[in-house]
Order: structure tokens, then sequence, then C-alpha cells
């Protein structure tokens, strides 16, 4: 009996000294910003002042749990141009006092992110002008913001599923060849990602979501737009009365377009003086003669431009509800994450293209450069937020997440730099005559297994 007597005093003792942490001893610490980038207006093309994805932001969310600190930052632009992430990084680094791995930077990818008289920029090209400093300054900006503000919080990850994206690599009906298309039989990943950060009595403070589809709504209607992602990310802060900061992530959608591009179409229509049906046009016949110069783009209809901004809205309402949804439902609550991270670089084969044909015809090259891709990996807990910096097609991130050990894996694309290689299909997709694929620098064989392997490597290499 004395030695049972014993034996609970020591466990009563042992529970008094290490009590189970409460909420509020939470170790993680959350702070997030929000800085508005839109440009001057453009008197040609001005804002309508109607909706919100009309201002470009960049936003950050910055964590602390004690021994660790890490960023992640995201900016309604359309690509990280050289300069911009290295400059952003080390700067970011020193701000916080951690490694540069712990800062994941990534562009929304808007198509008509652009102030006016901006340089061209063609999809999948890395030879752009750079980004214009205040980018950068922008960036830190928010990140000193948002460390201003860390608070206690608890982090919870959940997913859902919208329909609103579609493979857009197709056969055309009439030709027979490749084009841009939905494909609805084709690889296409409908998950919404979705990393909620809150106080530890439950009040939102941020969140990260990730979804794979193309923001190319505004691609040259001449005006300012961070697209859906944009209307998404003002929807759901909107939804809980601003009081929190949305960031929103590319997932791999190299190959993934929105599933109504109707709106989109009429509106290069409407720039090209090509007639305006209630049919869905020929994107493609629409496109080329304004994006390669053969015809000079008009004024964009007003009403034309006011359906294509509220399909816009609409997307970025249907999506948020699914990100407010997953939000709802994502009770299971971490207090004090473990935070590691990790990147590496790999490199594939490259090739040079000889001919200019957009798509349908085999394309001629000769050898290239070697491709140069950036891999990441930050753990938060039991998450798992992988990059690549580049335009990924949506097979390589569904077989990442089948062989992943961590049933919390996301792929964030667009992230921390700009890849040399373009667009990287999988190696199935390289038998397709998409421009993607024809356009890509990278040679067959070698981008996917690459990718999967690296980024396998880097998740068991940040486990422990």
């Amino acid at each position: 009996m004395t030695k049972h007597r014993n034996s609970t005093l020591a466990l009563a003792l042992l529970i008094l000294a290490c009590p189970p942490l409460s909420r509020a001893q939470s170790t993680l610490r959350v702070g997030a910003a929000r800085i508005d980038i839109t440009p001057p207006a453009d008197p040609a093309n001005p804002p309508s002042g109607k909706y919100e994805h009309e201002k470009l932001y960049v936003r950050a969310i910055v964590l602390d749990n004690g021994s660790a600190r890490a960023a992640l930052v995201g900016a309604d632009q359309i690509a990280m141009f050289p300069g911009v992430w290295e400059n952003a990084s080390k700067q970011i680094s020193s701000e916080l006092n951690c490694p540069i791995e712990n800062i994941l930077i990534s562009v929304t990818h808007s198509h008509s992110s652009f102030a006016p008289g901006a340089p061209p920029f063609r999809p999948g090209s890395a030879n752009s002008s750079p980004e214009p400093p205040p980018v950068v300054a922008h960036i830190l900006e928010a990140v000193r913001q948002a460390k201003s503000n860390l608070q206690p919080a608890r982090v919870a990850f959940g997913t859902g599923l919208s329909y609103l994206n579609v493979n857009r690599d197709a056969i055309d009906t009439q030709t027979r060849r490749w084009t841009q298309a939905p494909n609805l039989d084709g690889p296409s990943d409908k998950t919404v990602a979705v990393v909620k950060f809150s106080s530890p009595d439950g009040k939102p403070i941020a969140v990260y979501m990730d979804y794979a589809m193309h923001p190319v709504n505004g691609w040259l209607g001449g005006f300012v737009s961070a697209d859906f992602a944009g209307a998404t990310s003002r929807y759901v802060e909107q939804a809980y009365g601003d009081k929190l900061i949305a960031v929103y992530v590319q997932g791999a959608s190299g190959d993934q377009n929105p599933l109504y591009l109707r709106a989109a179409t009429n509106a290069l229509a409407s720039r090209g003086g090509v007639p305006i049906t209630g049919d869905v046009l020929t994107r493609e016949k629409v496109e080329a003669p304004i994006r390669d110069g053969q015809v000079k783009a008009g004024p964009l209809d007003p009403n034309v431009r006011d359906t294509l901004e509220r399909v816009m809205d609409s997307e970025g309402v249907l999506l948020g509800e699914e990100v407010i949804r997953v939000m709802t439902d994502s009770t299971r609550m971490q207090d004090s994450p473990r935070i590691a991270a990790a990147q590496s670089m790999i490199t594939c084969p490259g090739r040079k293209r000889t001919d200019n044909a957009r798509e349908g015809t085999p394309g001629s090259y000769v050898d290239g450069d070697p491709v140069n891709i950036r891999l990441g990996v930050l753990r938060i807990g039991d998450i798992a937020l992988t990059s690549v910096d580049a335009e990924v097609y949506s097979a390589i991130a569904k077989r990442l997440k089948r062989e992943s050990p961590d049933a919390n894996t996301v792929m964030v694309t667009l992230a921390n730099g700009m890849a040399n290689s373009g667009y990287i299909p999988n190696d199935a997709a390289f038998d397709a005559l998409t421009f993607q694929v024809l356009s890509s620098r990278l040679k067959p064989g070698c981008a996917e297994n690459a990718i999967v392997n690296g980024l396998l490597n880097l998740l068991q290499s940040t486990s422990h």
C-alpha cells in the first residue's frame, strides 16, 4: 500500500511540474499584414472602383515559435523576376534573424497585374524585364508590419475541392491539332489547401490558401487587376471584417486554366475587332492577332469589361466560400508547431528552340543551357509546404502528394525565384504539342522525377 501511495504522489508531483500546454501557453506567435501596391491609374483605362480585384497587394505572414521564425509572402504579380527573390529574401532573413530557407515568397501570377507602360510579358518566358525595385521594398515593409503584429496563435490545416479549374491542353475539334481549350478529361488537381492561423481564443489572424488555376482572365485586357486570386483574398478578408490577411498562392497550375473563359475571350475579341456572339469563341484565333502584334489592340468595350470583371469577382466568391468552409471545419489546432526548412537546386538538360510555331506542330531544338530549378520545403508542425520556382504541371504535384510521407503536403509554385525552364510538363505531357511544351526549355525525361525525388529528399531531411 505504501508503495502504491508513493507512486501516486510521484505522479501527482510530475503533473504539477509539467502541466499540459494550455491555449494561453501556446509558444506560436503569428502576425500578418497587407500592403497596397496598386500602380497609378491609367487615364485610358481607369479602375471602375466597383471590384476589389482592381487593387494589387503584397501580403505577409510571419511565424515565431520561440526558437525559429519563418515568413510566408504572396504578391499580386505575374512573375518573380530575377533579383526580386534574391534581394527580398536576404533582407527578410536579416529582419527576422532566420535562415533564407525559412522564407517562402510567391506570386499570384495574375496576367493583368501590370502597371501602365510596363514591358510586355510572354507567359512561360524567363527573360522579361525585371520587376521595378519598389516591389522588394513593399515585400520587406509587409514583413516588418507582420512582425510588429505578432501575437499568440494556433495553426490548423484542411483541404477542400473546387471545380473552377480545368486542364487546358486539348485537341481542337476542327483542326485536330493541340490547342489551348478546356479538357475535362485531362489531369487536374481540384484541391484547395488551407492553412489557418488564429488566436488561442479563436479570433482569425491569417489564412494561406493554395489552388491551381491560371489567372488569365484579364490577359491583354488593358486594365490592372489581381484577377480571381485577388478577388478570393479580398472576399475572405472582408468575410472576417478585414481582421485577417488572406494570402493566395498558386498550386501546380502550369496546365490549368479557369473552366469558364468566355468573358475573357470576348474581351480580346472586343479589342481585336472580332464580332462578339453569345457562344464560346476559339481563344487562340482571337488572342493570337493581339498577342503577336498582328493587329493593334483597340479600346475595350465597357460592357464587355464589366462582364469580365464580374466573372473574376464571381470566381473569387466561389473559391473564397470553399476556403471559408474549410477554415470553419479545420479545428485540429497546433499550439507549438515545429518550424523546419530546407532548399536545394536540381539541374536538368536544357534545349533551345530554333523555330517559333505556337502549337500544334512539332518544334525543332538544339542543345541549350542546363536548367536549374530551386526546390524548397517549409514545415509548420505537421504541415509541409513544398515549393518550386517555376510553372509546374498538375500531374507532378499530384504524384508528389501520393508519394509524400506527410499527409498534409502542399505544392506552392512560382515561388522563391524564377527558373530558366519556362513551363515544367510531366513526362507524359511532353508528347502533346501544346505551347507550354513547345516553349519549355527542358529536355523531356528529367524534370518530373528530379522534382518529385528532390522534394521527397527535402521532406525526409526536415522530418526530424
